[in-house]
């Protein structure tokens, strides 16, 4: 018997010690619904944005808007989309909500963590992102919108892969760019940038461990 009790102190001080187990979150995307962009330079064009809750554990933690892409069978990226208090300071009454375009999001399905991603000169009304694995594609535009960009990002890399000024389209923007077109074996990517010729960049960077951090909301 008293083998029998040193056994069980002894599991019981092993049980007390072991790390726990890590905590299973689920991550899910609601239904679609389809909300009103005001766009132009005087704001007076609505057109029709879908979004959808971004659901982690049952609550609401951001929403989105357009297609997710998958980097790894654990991380995908998915456009933000936010509603912005447009309420006057001379105005009174409850906040005026409107809808607006934001930056992307690296979401971890394991742990549930969901981040933004820097993305150099990223225009979220103008840029129209091709993703390609963990490259990231697209037209970007200059803090004061005198210069427009071609650019390649790679997940994990803080300096852009490709960032190449555009001849001045009449505007400064890139809002006429179509989406960069991707292929493999090379990795490479063709833009079509307005009034200039194609041209295809080849990808040399291998693949980037991309990671965030694990630690969840409540510190588990």
């Amino acid at each position: 018997m008293r083998n029998i009790g040193k056994l069980c102190t002894c599991v019981l001080v092993v049980a007390t010690y072991a790390p726990a187990a890590p905590r299973q979150h689920v991550v899910a995307f609601g239904k679609w619904t389809t909300a009103k962009l005001l766009t132009g330079d005087d704001e007076s064009k609505p057109v029709d944005m879908r979004v959808r809750p971004l659901f982690v554990d049952g609550r609401t933690k951001e929403f989105t808007t357009g297609p997710a892409h998958d980097v790894t069978e654990r991380l995908f990226v998915a456009q933000r989309a936010y509603r912005l208090n447009d309420l006057l300071p001379q105005e009174s009454g409850a906040a005026r909500w409107r809808w607006e375009r934001g930056g992307w999001l690296l979401v971890d399905r394991a742990s549930g963590r969901v981040q933004t991603i820097a993305l150099p000169v990223f225009a979220p009304y103008y840029s129209e992102i091709s993703w390609f694995r963990d490259y990231a594609a697209y037209c970007g535009v200059s803090d004061d919108g005198e210069k427009a960009f071609t650019v390649v990002a790679q997940l994990g890399k803080r300096k852009p892969l490709l960032k190449k000024v555009e001849k001045d389209n009449g505007d400064g923007t890139s809002q006429n760019c179509p989406a960069p077109l991707w292929s493999r074996a090379p990795a490479r990517v063709t833009f079509a940038p307005p009034g200039e010729p194609k041209f295809t960049f080849t990808v040399k960077s291998h693949a980037v461990d991309v990671a965030i951090d694990d630690v969840d909301e409540a510190g588990n």
